[in-house]
């Protein structure tokens, strides 16, 4: 009868083990906190605490569920907050950042449904500072034009994303305008990459379809597909580039090429990125562009000791002989304390050259400056959970 016992107790419990080791939830977090310094917002210098410096603050809860036969089901809830508040992030949402469910085939890729980050962000932004930790938030390119540092994300999405097929990964999504007008406030994106040794290529499209109408940018409901984030007053936006790196020792220096097509523009937009802030610009015809051209490098020095570069040349043009162009020096210095705390310092300077009554305005530092220069300094801590 013991050994009947023991041998029930014993099934129990490897049936317990089997049955945990099929399912995983993973909680993380990131939390950047810092210092920043800018000469000019409106004609005075400005100091401040600033949350999200080089990547936004967050939380999420992540899982993955063994189905058997290398299917999986997955699903990833990640919030965006301020840690210098303690306020929930775009637009207020719980779960802002990402939350999707779906479908992972060890063969076939996964497709996934919920809100979710495109193609161009998903293929081409880790080609840039901007889209990846070392440069972030302040590293964008004018406004974040091209979504390469995350500021929209896509509600109502169906989203596809392949294995990796011999260093070949690629995917698509579409954004649901969930009206009756089906055309209208949708989005539909794709891309691709490829890596082969230390070379890495990658490119990306997105489209945008608004209803000039209904746009409900600083809205919480579903109704479209990037209603809650923040987007150009167009009745089209087509944003798609190509960038390519190659890694050579403790070095990896790259260049992207991206451009933003804008149809349908209304008299004005409201820049990415930021909340309800208006760069105090306005396009004068029924058509506007972005062209964005960055060379960038990284560097390790030591095991803890990073820095990093990137210049980009924007060329606009907004119509009636409005046609700014932006260069912008971007500079990243970290000491890794371990391998989840870093201590970072970044600069940036952007100087807006012809239409002097365009001025400089850094990606998150608040407001536009005075003038066509503008600096901005952090120091900052970051720590990932």
């Amino acid at each position: 009868m013991k050994k009947s016992t023991l041998s029930v107790a014993a099934l129990l419990a490897m049936t317990a083990a089997t049955a945990h080791a099929q399912s995983s939830v993973t909680l993380y977090g990131l939390i950047d906190a810092g210092i920043t310094y800018t000469n000019n917002q409106g004609g005075h210098s400005n100091w401040a605490q600033t949350s999200g410096n080089l990547n936004g603050s967050r939380f999420g809860v992540r899982g993955n569920e063994d189905l058997g036969g290398g299917l999986s089901a997955i699903f990833t809830l990640e919030n965006g907050f301020s840690i210098n508040s303690g306020a929930l992030g775009q637009n207020g949402r719980m779960f802002g950042r990402q939350a999707f469910v779906g479908l992972s085939s060890k063969q076939y890729g996964a497709v996934t449904l919920g809100r979710q980050y495109d193609s161009v962000v998903d293929y081409l932004g880790p080609f840039s500072l901007t889209g990846t930790g070392w440069g972030g938030t302040y590293f964008a390119h004018p406004f974040d034009n091209d979504n390469l540092d995350n500021s929209i994300r896509i509600n109502n999405a169906v989203k596809y994303t392949s294995t990796n097929y011999g260093g070949l990964k690629f995917g698509a999504l579409y954004g649901f305008s969930n009206s009756t007008n089906f055309s209208n406030n949708r989005a539909y994106s794709f891309g691709a990459s490829y890596s082969y040794g230390g070379l890495n290529v990658g490119a990306g499209y997105l489209q945008f379809n608004n209803d000039m109408n209904n746009q409900a940018l600083n809205s919480a409901s579903d109704a479209g597909a990037q209603t809650g984030t923040f987007a150009f007053a167009a009745a089209r936006q087509q944003t798609f580039g190509a960038g390519i790196n190659y890694t050579f020792g403790p070095a990896t220096a790259g260049f992207v090429y991206t451009q933003t097509n804008l149809g349908g523009t209304d008299n004005g937009f409201v820049s990415p990125g930021q909340s309800g802030t208006s760069a105090g610009l306005q396009f004068n015809a029924n058509s506007a562009r972005f062209q964005n051209f960055e060379g960038n490098i990284r560097y390790s020095l030591t095991p803890a000791i990073t820095i990093a570069g990137a210049y980009t040349y924007t060329r606009s043009n907004f119509g009636g002989g409005v046609n700014p162009n932006f260069n912008q020096v971007s500079l990243y210095t970290d000491y890794a304390l371990s391998k989840r705390t870093d201590l970072f310092l970044v600069s940036e300077y952007q100087h807006v050259s012809s239409n002097p009554e365009v001025t400089a305005f850094i990606n998150a530092i608040g407001s536009a400056s005075s003038t066509q220069s503008q600096v901005g300094v952090t120091a900052g801590i970051r720590h990932k959970f």
